[in-house]
């Protein structure tokens, strides 16, 4: 009698595809292993730097090996466990892919919080990827997907029971062991909690533990000993100086304008760079001439955001999770106080102007939670001149909205909070200015050299809008106060050693006052810049700015400043009294009426609509509905005729992202001509 086949393998596909789930839980390794050095060659650009690390670092590799094999867990929950595998496999060279492409255009690698930027991103795509840029995506994309559809209609399955309760039990053990695996290498110094050089920390240690940490590490964690005693006991020790302004329509009340100067730096302080003449001698007058010094910040490259969030609050990104915008998580749902709110209380008015798009960051939102007046951004500004790679607006289309900022409330004094945009990357390796004003040498290649000339030149423009700033100001009859800072380095791949203070985190800033305030020069963080400054011109308002004033260079100084940033954000608001102190502001975006003044049908077939302070964003709008409209001029729209009668309503509004009406005209009813 000849021996059964049944439950045997009929053919060698079979016999392989058997062998292989036999095994699974050992090729998954090998898999983890495969896509881990993928990664790392995507993140490092550089297959051998990938096998450097694998090589050199062979317990991190393994550990971050250890957490993709920990998502490969799910396989067993399906009996399509191919397209799983795929699936899992796609995502994580996705993200590693990513990881490597962002590293190419800046310095910040790849991050959880990142995938809140994507809308903004696209939003801007001339500003970060190009046309083809972004059709390769979407090609790549639809062919994983259609791939996917293939191996869901042809691919194998599992032929044997599915026993999702032993799967759940294994996948549910990993959020044991792997916690445990995790602080014993944490306390063995194999890995750490906190990196404070993100960049360094993803290189040090492996995309895949800095992006898992950018997942499960976000907000802040819950202090030691928080309580309302501790908070009470903290703000006990707080001691303020007499010398208060009662209010803003004092005359005596400086306007404040802080001026957030994009991946500026002092060229000089580049070891390496040589420059045909100094790019920036009116920063430079006022460095010589008035209060400055080193300003630390926190992020290298990128994360404009995050520098910005520690100066206008005063608050630390230490005691946040990894590579977080808190723009783009906390902000999102809870009002922060910050140096607009507290001025607010004086009676200042409180204002933001930007020459980049209002939903970027999610300012718009971030402003409002931070208690601002209004905002003037990119859709509110007649922009006529770009970079010269045509990416980015110019920056002295600034002065206009500073002024018409500090114009707008006549009564009494101004924060006006100006964040600039020039000096933004990407920075071409070729050369783009025919003639440059300011010739660059002493980097190790042509390529890198154009890309150092492209960027001295710009921010030798950004110091020409600082000139004429400090002549703008000096010439209005107000007390002021002006305040510049650098927010990172530009993503030119600078290192500690290129940099002449030994620190990649370290820019500078500036001040001007025409009040003849003492010259007091401190080197400080970025939390705790606007502390310094107004505590130097009388100024002690605010929970966290009161305890910087008072607190700096004490023994306890972080650890309270940590209890209080979490009992503000995150806490009871013990500080507040449990109350909701410092509201969201009702945000108005711009400080200028958009008004329709007269319409007029052309020879053309045209409607032209009269008005003031149109912009390239606005749109006519006829009984609610858009229209195609052409920008002639700040005084002048067309659009044209068709299904427009006598009696129509119109209006012209001006549109951010997604045609969201950001500031609106007057309502003009159409007449017979």
């Amino acid at each position: 009698m000849e021996p059964s086949n049944a439950g045997r393998p009929k053919n060698r596909k079979e016999q392989i595809i058997r062998f292989l789930n036999r095994y699974s839980v050992f090729f998954h390794a090998l898999l983890s292993c495969a896509l881990c050095l993928f990664i790392e060659s995507a993140s490092r650009h550089s297959v051998l730097k990938a096998f450097d690390f694998m090589i050199n670092s062979p317990l991190v590799f393994l550990y971050n090996s250890l957490i993709i094999f920990v998502t490969f867990l799910i396989v067993y929950f399906f009996k399509r466990r191919l397209l799983v595998r795929v699936l899992i496999s796609g995502l994580w060279i996705f993200l590693g892919t990513i990881n490597g492409i962002l590293l190419l255009a800046r310095v910040t690698p790849f991050g959880y919080t990142d995938l809140k930027l994507v809308k903004d991103l696209f939003a801007m795509q001339n500003n970060y990827f190009n046309i083809y840029q972004e059709v390769a995506v979407i090609f790549v994309v639809i062919a994983f997907i259609l791939f996917n559809i293939w191996v869901w209609k042809k691919g194998p399955k599992y032929q044997g029971n599915v026993n999702r309760i032993l799967a759940m039990i294994i996948l549910a053990s990993s959020f044991i062991w792997l916690p445990l695996v995790t602080n014993a290498a944490v306390h063995t110094n194999l890995l750490t909690e906190y990196f404070d050089n993100i960049a360094e920390g993803y290189e040090k240690y492996g995309f895949v533990y800095g992006f898992s940490t950018s997942v499960v590490d976000r907000g802040m964690g819950k202090p030691k000993n928080y309580s309302k005693e501790t908070i009470e006991n903290i703000e006990s020790t707080v001691t303020t100086p007499d010398t208060i302004y009662a209010n803003a329509t004092d005359q005596d009340t400086p306007n404040i304008i802080v001026v957030l100067l994009e991946s500026f730096i002092d060229p000089s302080h580049v070891t390496f760079l040589e420059c045909s003449e100094d790019p920036i001698p009116n920063f430079h007058n006022l460095t010589k001439n008035y209060t400055t010094g080193y300003l630390e910040v926190p992020v290298v490259g990128a994360g404009t955001a995050n520098t910005e969030f520690e100066i206008l609050t005063g608050m630390n990104m230490k005691y946040f999770g990894t590579g977080e915008y808190p723009y783009k998580t906390i902000l999102k749902k809870t009002s922060c106080e910050s140096i607009a709110s507290d001025l607010a209380d004086l009676g200042y008015g409180t204002h933001v102007v930007h020459n980049n798009t209002a939903s970027f960051y999610s300012r718009s939102n971030a402003f409002s939670m931070m208690g601002f007046d209004t905002f003037t951004s990119k859709e509110l500004l007649n922009i006529s001149e770009l970079t010269p790679l045509g990416t980015w607006s110019t920056d002295h289309v600034l002065l206009g909205a500073v002024n018409d900022s500090l114009n707008s409330t006549p009564d009494r004094s101004d924060l006006v909070y100006t964040i600039t945009v020039q000096g933004h990357g990407t920075y071409p390796t070729e050369r783009i200015i025919e003639n440059p004003e300011i010739k660059v040498s002493g980097a190790d290649t042509p390529e890198k050299n154009y890309q150092w000339e492209y960027y001295i030149n710009q921010i030798h423009e950004v110091d020409k809008f600082i000139g004429d700033l400090v002549d703008m100001l000096s010439k209005r009859d107000e007390k002021t106060m002006l305040v510049l800072f650098g927010d990172h380095l530009p993503s030119l791949d600078l290192t500690d050693k290129d940099m002449q203070k030994g620190s990649v985190f370290m820019t500078k800033y500036a001040t001007w006052n025409n009040f003849d305030l003492k010259k007091q020069d401190e080197n400080l963080t970025s939390y705790q810049l606007l502390a310094s400054i107004t505590d130097k011109i009388g100024i002690h308002e605010g929970t966290i700015f009161r305890y910087h004033q008072s607190a700096m260079g004490t023994p306890d100084y972080e650890t309270n400043l940590e209890q209080l940033q979490y009992d503000i954000l995150y806490g009871k608001r013990y500080a507040y009294n449990e109350e909701d102190r410092y509201p969201a502001s009702d945000l108005v975006m711009g400080v200028n009426e958009i008004t329709i003044t007269n319409t007029q049908y052309t020879a053309d077939g045209m409607l032209s609509v009269s008005g003031s302070n149109f912009t390239q964003s606005c749109k006519i709008y006829v009984n609610g509905e858009k229209r195609d409209t052409r920008f002639i001029s700040t005084n002048l729209l067309k659009t044209d005729l068709s299904e427009i009668k006598a009696g129509d309503v119109i209006t012209v509004n001006a549109l951010g992202s997604k045609s969201t009406i950001l500031r609106s005209s007057n309502e003009y009813v159409l007449k017979d001509d």
